[in-house]
């Protein structure tokens, strides 16, 4: 995807979806920062929940679907000559990140802070020392306070039912005008709408949305689990979070 020298100025009234623990919401919210998109409304949400209450698994429940997405975002970091370093273990909980995010106002400023920390210093939030460096970089004191703070909780969960309302199945996902782009990979197709919106309401464009389905699979019964709300996650879930029921993660 071709990016001008410059940032290119656009505006949309559009929703940015994204969790710090994957590493293709980082990618992309390079791409966002020097398409510098006036209306974008930025909300972090625990992905984990949502995949719960999707069913959905998560990549790293098939060992050669995780070696390759992280073999791809790195070929894809390299290609598009961003940094990235993994940090030393992945999935990790980005519970205490996406509260230290919130509790920062989910400003461009605090967003940024903190995917450089964890996907360009390849550093994480699993001890509590590295949980409060970040909280500092932030502004805090520590990071004791914006973690336990209730309505740091509401707009996590608030943020949860706005995308299940607004159909988001992954992350990071835009949203604009009721249209989904999934996925670092949609956003050229989301710049494309922007500046062509009735290229999405004709033609192929409309009858791929109505076709009948031809043939379905038996679908797995989920347990109770599944339906809690996202904030509800211990801050030390199953070390491969991508694998466990309750706390798997799309890294898209």
């Amino acid at each position: 995807m071709h990016f001008p020298a410059k940032p290119e100025l656009m505006n949309a009234q559009a929703t940015w979806y994204f969790d710090f623990v994957s590493p293709f919401a980082y990618l992309q919210w390079r791409k966002l920062q020097r398409l510098a998109v006036s209306g974008m409304a930025y909300r972090p949400i625990l992905f984990a929940g949502l995949l719960n209450r999707l069913g959905h698994k998560g990549p790293a429940e098939i060992p050669a679907k995780r070696i390759f997405t992280y073999r791809h975002v790195t070929w894809r970091a390299e290609r598009d000559g961003v940094p990235l370093a993994f940090p030393r273990a992945h999935p990790f909980n980005p519970l205490p990140a996406l509260r230290l995010c919130i509790a920062a106002g989910t400003t461009t400023e605090a967003i940024d802070v903190v995917f450089r920390y964890l996907w360009e210093e390849g550093r994480s939030t699993e001890t509590a020392g590295e949980v409060d460096e970040l909280a500092r970089r932030l502004g805090f004191q520590d990071a004791a306070a914006p973690l336990a703070d209730d309505c740091v909780k509401a707009v996590l969960r608030e943020n949860f039912d706005r995308a299940l309302e607004d159909g988001v199945f992954g992350v990071p996902t835009i949203v604009c005008d009721h249209q989904i782009f999934w996925g670092d990979d949609a956003t050229g197709m989301f710049l494309d709408y922007i500046r062509d919106p009735d290229r999405f309401n004709s033609g192929e464009m409309v009858r791929v949305t109505q076709l009948p389905v031809g043939a379905t699979r038996p679908q797995a019964t989920h347990g109770a689990h599944d339906r809690e709300r996202p904030d509800s996650m211990a801050l030390n879930p199953p070390a491969c979070a991508w694998c466990a029921p309750a706390a798997a993660a799309d890294l898209r």
